[in-house]
């Protein structure tokens, strides 16, 4: 088969994580469109066979060879203690750019303060084998049973603690459960299967992914500022200006005008503009970006 007619067999998150993932593929320049009811969504490149499968099951498949690559949390390749490859990672998560966190929680006015107190207790959770090697990493023994969801509704009747998995807390704030410590922090990796990564062609395929997703997510923080301003007022406006690198300045027509542009972190333009305006800029635009390759 040449290299024209190849694939790369990719696995992507359904759940919680698919419509976060279809939108950084296509702002890295790939198109998903997929069914209500098919796993076998189509991407506008010939060289991606991909499958929709839920997050906690791609680093088995990954692993094992039935895919090739794969889009899954660092918390379920630990879960599942995948041997595989992990390329980049992609900081992103069901509500926004952030680590998602599986957390040790009981019910307020439980007396357990850490996990030492699980001591011959009985914790639910989705997440088996990382509460098993957390506890035993803390040289505890409790009961870990496999949770099917609700867990949260589980304390207190019929378990003592859960671990669960949690953006901001609230769910668990409103189940009357209070966090007692965090077992793992996760974010979002690009992974492949070993095999897979020795492939020359497989290889440049992921690392092409890989540049331009991260690069995606590199954009979804950073903006294009763009002004002008007298040739005299530079120095002092670049010093303003906390730029991913140092800022471009073109001479305009006019001898004495120069156009300044720079990428900067979207957080500081609302600081920054009356800054620039108040030194020299005039003309000042904010303009959204699509990816930043560093």
């Amino acid at each position: 088969m040449s290299n024209t007619e190849r694939q790369l067999v990719l696995g992507l998150p359904k759940g919680s994580l698919q419509e976060s993932t279809f939108m950084i593929f296509k702002k890295a320049g790939f198109n998903i469109r997929t069914s209500s009811r098919s796993y076998l969504p189509t991407i506008d490149d010939p060289a991606l066979d991909s499958r929709l499968i839920r997050a906690q099951e791609i680093s088995r498949y990954v692993e094992h060879g039935v895919l090739d690559a794969g889009i899954t949390g660092h918390d379920w390749i630990v879960e599942n203690a995948s041997d595989v490859v992990e390329v980049c990672e992609l900081l992103y998560a069901k509500q926004g750019f952030r680590p998602v966190r599986w957390v040790l929680a009981v019910p307020e006015q439980s007396a357990i303060q850490s996990v030492k107190d699980l001591e011959g207790k009985r914790v639910a959770t989705e997440a088996v084998g990382l509460t098993e090697r957390y506890l035993a990493d803390n040289g505890v023994n409790a009961t870990v049973e496999f949770s099917w969801g609700a867990t949260e509704v589980k304390c207190p009747e019929l378990v003592d603690a859960i671990v669960e998995l949690t953006e901001t807390g609230s769910s668990l704030r409103a189940n009357n459960l209070r966090i007692v410590e965090t077992v793992i922090e996760s974010t979002t990796r690009f992974i492949v299967n070993r095999t897979a990564w020795e492939d020359p062609w497989k290889r440049a395929k992921v690392e092409q992914l890989a540049l331009l997703l991260t690069g995606a997510l590199a954009a979804e923080s950073n903006v294009l500022l763009k002004m002008n301003a007298k040739a005299g007022d530079v120095e002092v406006l670049t010093g303003i200006l906390p730029s991913l690198h140092a800022p471009t300045v073109n001479h305009l027509q006019e001898t004495d005008w120069v156009a300044i542009e720079t990428v900067v972190e979207e957080k500081v333009v609302r600081e920054i503009i009356p800054q620039l305006k108040k030194a020299g800029a005039e003309g000042i635009i904010e303009l959204p970006l699509n990816k930043v390759i560093a």
